[in-house]
Parts: C-alpha cells; structure tokens; sequence
C-alpha cells in the first residue's frame, strides 16, 4: 500500500503541471479590526470597574414572575428550539463531511437464477438450461485527498456548526431582549392605568362637590356639564389602556411558547424600579469594549464563523484544480450453481486506482472558485456590518441612559409642580375663588406629567434591557 501511494504521489506530481489555471480569481473585502472603529464620546467612558452581563442578566429587576417567565420561554419557545435543531442539521452534515476523509467499505450479495442460452459461449451442461449465478462480494475505496481538499470540505462544515449554535445564542438574546421589555411595557401600562383611574376619581369627586353647590344655588349647569364631558374621554383612555394590557399578556404568552390562557394569568409585574433605576443609570461600558464586544455578540461571532467557513471553502474549490487520485479495491467468490460457490477456485479479487486530472475544466473551475471568492466577500461584509451595528448598538444605549437620567430630574419638577397647582386650583374651587375650567385643567396638566414620569422610570428599565442586549447578554461563546 505504501508503494502504491508512493507511485500516486509521484504520478500526482508529474501531470500538475497540466492542470487547469485557477487565473487571478482571489478575495477582495478586508476584515475590519476591533481597533478599526472609533469609539466616540459616548463609548470613551469604558471602565475597567463595570462588570459585563451575567447570564441571567434580567434578574436585577427583581422580579420573580419575570424569572419563572424566562424559564418557560427558554424550554419552550418554538422558536428556540428550532435553532437548536438547525444546529443539530449542521453537525449532521458535518458528519457527511468527515465520512468523505475516511475510507469507505461496502458488502454486496446477489443470487440470479437465469436460463442460459444454447447457441452463446456459455458451454455444456449450462447452454440451454438453468443455473444459479451467486456472488458475495466485499470492496473498500479510499480517496488519499493529497492536497487536503475532503479536509477543507470538513473545516468550512464544523465551522457551519460554529455559526448555527451562535445564531441560536442570537435568537436566544433576542428572545430575552423581547420579553424583558415587553414585561416593562407591561409594567407601564399598569401605571399608566393607576394614573386615569385616580384621575377618573378626582373628576367624579370634584363632579359631585359641583353638583351639590348647583343644589345650593353656588354653581351652575355650565360648570357641571363641563366636568361631565371630559369624564368620557377617561373612561376611553381607561379602556386602552386596559386594552394593552391585555394584548401584552397575549404577547408574552406567545414569547414563551404558550396559549393566551396562560397569558390571562399573568399577574402586575412587581419591577422594582429603585435597582432598575440603578441598573439602568450604569451608562458606563466595560473596559476593551470593541476587542470583548467582537467575542461577545452572538450575531458578531456568528458572522465570524461564516467567513471562516468560507475561506475554507475557497481552499476545498482551489483543491479541485489538482488531480486527484482515488483507491478502490474489491474481494469476493462467485460461482455458477452453488457446489462451488465457497471453494478457492471461486475466489476473484482487484484493485483500482483512479487518477484524475483537470486539464480542460479551467472555465467550469474558475466560475466555482470565483462563486466562493464572492460568497467570502458577501461574508465579510456581513462580518463588518455587524461589528458597525454592535458599536452603533452600545453607543445609543449609552446616550439614551445619559438622556433619561436628565429626563427623570426634569419630569420629578414637572411632577411636583403639578402637583402644586392642582391642590391650589383645588382648595380655591372649593373657596369659590375660581371655576371648574382651572381645575379640570390642572387635573390634566397633572394627568399628563404623571404619565411622563411613568415613562421616564419604564424608559430607565427598557434602556437597561437595551444595553444588556448591545453587550450580547450573558452568553459565553467561542469566538474562534
């Protein structure tokens, strides 16, 4: 056997230089670097002091519904689960490709009764009768891939498994991301809902004090008609709110893989919005951001697997340009009838290599090499995009959290201010110092800075969520 490579190798060698001309067809997109990007002023406060995600990095809410949530949706999401049998279709295909660098052996059987002609080369006593033709027989091939190209075929599939199981930490993040700000949707319309039923209440309460002073002779139909007309428009905004509610229910039961009745059953989130006001203020990032964020973000490392695989199959097309030499060998008995079938007589053996050279296939081979060198490039472009994506992710994550922080101080002001005119437009209409109009409209001025503080404690939360995601979660990946 090892004559017969020998000889193989020098065959090979000889005849290469007939081979087909791979031309001049090589890659032409450039990988950018972690360092290629700067980082700007929202990304230059890294601190060697803040802590990347942890892997359950929504547990800072504080919320045990959310846990037991994410939990669910982790186990069950129809979603998620059919990455992972994406990555399990990858590691079978893998497995096609190792079998191709390992040798191949098959066993055969066959048993044929057949009439036999008189008047063929089939002598007596078989010409015009019947008999029995029987063979067994065990072959074996083997292709010696001198130039390593069933090699490059298995790289470019492991490295398909690579990216299938990083896009399915991809889809697992954005899974998390999803329901964590869905749940804080949830939590606002919650608070929002507090707000129009208090509101609601300190209309009717100020309807049926005008009420008794249009009994006294104090007010008139003017003033009660005015508070009753903007009692409608509550209870709508009551009713949409509600409304979302509901929907947002349905929309988690679905993130978790389940029916609407187990939506129906989900309780108020109970957020605690001290920590995740704190979370949430962290606008600081970790220290090498742009070097960790590359070996971090599932969709980066994804994207990175894919150009590794399609380098490797750019070698595995170069490869074709070679001549390549395959061995195939065979033993077994064959005989007619079966009184001899097992005796040494009936034995037959051979073997069979096989060289084959690309010598007028330039065209065909070249369009196949230029056909991987552009699906490299499309790789590495997607590569690109999404380390630009990533940055552009952290850094707006980074400026809203910076934003709210102003945002927060300045709605606690609009709010106490609000507040005030309300319990002095209050106190003078009940001193018959002012009318309905002032009251109802301090109402609504402070209706409308309580709803703005509930968005400014639910956008803290959402901007937490945001960032954790931009930083990839707490997924721990492979990056190379």
């Amino acid at each position: 056997m090892k004559q017969l490579a020998s000889a193989a190798v020098v065959i090979a060698v000889a005849v290469l230089a007939g081979c087909a001309d791979m031309g001049k067809v090589k890659p032409q997109a450039v990988q950018l670097k972690s360092t290629d990007l700067h980082p700007g002023k929202a990304l230059s406060a890294a601190s060697a002091n803040v802590a990347w995600p942890e892997e359950q990095w929504w547990e800072v809410l504080h919320d045990a519904q959310l846990d037991r949530l994410m939990n669910t949706a982790l186990s069950d999401n129809p979603s998620l689960r059919a990455t992972l049998a994406r990555v399990r279709q990858a590691e079978a295909l893998a497995g096609v490709s190792k079998a191709a660098t390992q040798a191949r052996v098959d066993a055969s059987a066959s048993a044929d009764r057949e009439l036999y002609s008189a008047h063929s080369t089939i002598p007596a006593p078989l010409a015009g009768n019947y008999a029995w033709k029987n063979t067994a027989t065990l072959s074996g091939s083997y292709d010696l891939d001198l130039w390593g190209r069933n090699r490059d075929a298995l790289a470019a599939a492991l490295d398909d498994v690579h990216m299938a199981a990083a896009e399915s930490q991809m889809a697992r993040l954005t899974l998390e991301t999803s329901i964590v700000r869905t749940y804080i949707q949830l939590s606002l319309e919650y608070a929002l809902l507090d707000s129009v039923t208090e509101n609601l209440a300190q209309r009717q309460r100020i309807l049926d004090i005008t009420r008794r002073r249009k009994a006294a002779g104090l007010a008139s139909d003017i003033e009660v008609t005015s508070i009753e007309t903007t009692l409608p428009a509550g209870r709508r905004e009551h009713e949409q709110h509600g409304e979302a509610i509901a929907l947002l229910r349905n929309q988690l039961a679905a993130l978790i893989g389940k029916g609407p009745g187990d939506g129906d059953t989900i309780a108020r989130p109970m957020l605690t919005l001290k920590a995740g006001a704190q979370a949430g203020a962290q606008a600081a990032v970790p220290a090498n951001l742009p070097a960790e964020l590359v070996g971090r973000r599932p969709d980066i490392v994804a994207q990175r697997w894919r150009v590794e695989a399609a380098s490797s199959r750019i070698d595995s097309a170069k490869k074709d340009f070679y001549p390549n030499i395959n061995l195939a060998a065979f033993v077994g008995v064959q005989s007619l009838g079966f009184g001899h079938f097992l005796e040494s007589g009936s034995q037959m053996r051979g073997i069979t290599p096989a060289v084959s050279l690309p010598v007028f296939e330039g065209g065909r081979l070249r369009s196949q090499l230029g056909n991987q060198t552009a699906i490299y490039d499309g790789a590495v472009e997607q590569y690109n995009a999404a380390v630009i994506q990533a940055m552009s992710d952290v850094a707006n994550a980074v400026v809203k959290i910076e934003s709210i922080k102003q945002q927060d101080q300045l709605a606690q002001r609009a709010l106490a201010s609000a507040q005030h005119q309300q319990q002095l437009a209050e106190r003078a209409y009940q001193a018959g110092l002012t009318d309905t109009l002032n009251v109802i409209n301090a109402q609504l001025t402070l209706l409308n800075e309580q709803q703005q503080m509930a968005q400014v404690a639910s956008k803290q939360l959402d901007n937490f969520a945001l960032l954790m995601s931009a930083l990839g979660g707490g997924i721990k990946l492979d990056s190379h």
